[in-house]
């Protein structure tokens, strides 16, 4: 992959054998997906667009699912099986498939397969864990700690980036610490919403509304409400600690949403960065909501390249590149933006395991700047093959 098509960063041209091992086997990928959290089911429907996407002649796939109760089940390898299908998000179940056992100790016999009636078998070590996880006890360092343990290559960012990342509060604290502009917000903690909730009231009022209420950590716009008028804060607060006992408050700022896809160096450099595009919502829906992201396809307009004048496209990019940065972030990541009609950039969030189907805007982006889903794919899988493992 050369510059040509303007990806910031992508400079190094990858060849099928930079990740051969030794004896020229395929190596071994592991897609683990489903999951503890409320995003269950899209974290299904990446895995489905991530697992079509890799060559099976450079990778040998093994489908991993995690079931709603934490169970981890090997599941057969028909991508199908996690696609949307009359506006029903998959589910991996109970009986999708044997348990699987993860080693947690250093230079472990890898994965062992668990059969009723049978005796543990080997599945054999993987080379390299793909978690296209969203959302708590996956995006959030939890099963990033979990594969350090075992000294496990995986991609994506590491137990430090994922969580501070999945938490717009301290993600907020770190960006405003490294001099990113972020938009005006408060924080709701479970004590003070509980011992002194006429004070958080207050502080809100002075934000002005109309506000966004957030589950501090969780994704995919679950839990969200807008907010426009004070007599209907309480019950948004309370939606939101549905999902997570703390919640973060925003301003509304007006402006157009703009992303931007983040790549980490395959030489070492700066992060490449891809072409913004934006998302315009249309029809009912006040938000880029749930329902609007996955269920209702009309109601949203993806434009890549967005159509910003040079300027703000360059200063959305250098933006999201400093963003990466300042998270510590690895492999991946997508960074969300707000441009003002003032032409003023402020960022909004990162997203270090954001929405990886084909018709997603992360890849959409990477499709537009010059490289393609199977290569997008390819790539950090290449990257996580060469991430130190033991100390970090």
């Amino acid at each position: 992959m050369s510059e040509t098509g303007g990806p910031q960063g992508l400079t190094q041209v990858l060849t099928p054998g930079e990740h051969e091992a030794a004896d020229s086997r395929r190596p071994r990928v592991a897609v683990v997906f489903g999951g503890r959290s409320s995003e269950h089911g899209v974290s299904c429907v990446t895995a489905a667009g991530v697992m079509q996407a890799i060559d099976p002649a450079r990778w040998e796939v093994v489908p991993i699912g995690i079931t709603p109760t934490g169970r981890w089940v090997l599941t057969g390898e028909e991508p199908k099986r996690w696609q949307i299908e009359a506006g029903a998000l998959p589910r991996v179940q109970d009986d999708e498939g044997p348990a699987v056992l993860v080693p947690l100790e250093v230079d472990g016999s890898g994965l062992t397969v668990l059969e009723p009636g049978e005796v543990p078998r080997l599945l054999g070590r993987v080379d390299v864990v793909f978690p296209v996880l969203h959302g708590p006890f996956g995006e959030d360092g939890t099963i990033q700690g979990l594969l350090e343990l075992a000294d496990i290559r995986y991609v994506g960012s590491g137990v430090l980036a994922s969580a501070a990342s999945m938490d717009k509060h301290y993600m907020k604290v770190l960006l405003e610490g490294a001099g990113l502009p972020v938009g005006p917000y408060t924080v709701v903690r479970p004590r003070d919403w509980e011992r002194h909730a006429e004070r958080v009231r207050e502080d809100i009022e002075e934000l002005g509304y109309p506000v966004f209420v957030k589950p501090a950590r969780a994704g995919s716009s679950i839990g969200i409400s807008k907010v426009e008028r004070a007599e209907d804060l309480d019950a948004a607060i309370e939606a939101a600690r549905l999902h997570d006992p703390k919640v973060i408050v925003e301003a509304m700022v007006t402006g157009r949403e703009i992303e931007c896809a983040v790549l980490e160096s395959a030489d070492g450099g700066a992060p490449a960065t891809s072409l913004p595009g934006e998302i315009r919502v249309l029809g009912d829906h006040d938000f880029y909501d749930f329902e609007a992201k996955y269920l209702d396809e009309a109601s949203v307009q993806l434009s890549c390249p967005a159509d910003l004048s040079d300027t703000v496209v360059r200063q959305v990019r250098d933006l999201a590149a400093r963003a990466f940065e300042a998270m510590g972030c690895e492999g991946l990541a997508r960074v969300d933006f707000f441009v003002t009609p003032d032409g003023a950039v402020i960022v909004n969030e990162i997203n270090t395991m954001p929405g990886f189907t084909p018709f997603s805007m992360y890849p959409r982006m990477w499709e537009q700047t010059g490289l393609s889903y199977p290569d997008l794919v390819d790539r950090l899988l290449t990257l996580a093959l060469r991430r130190r493992t033991g100390l970090r």
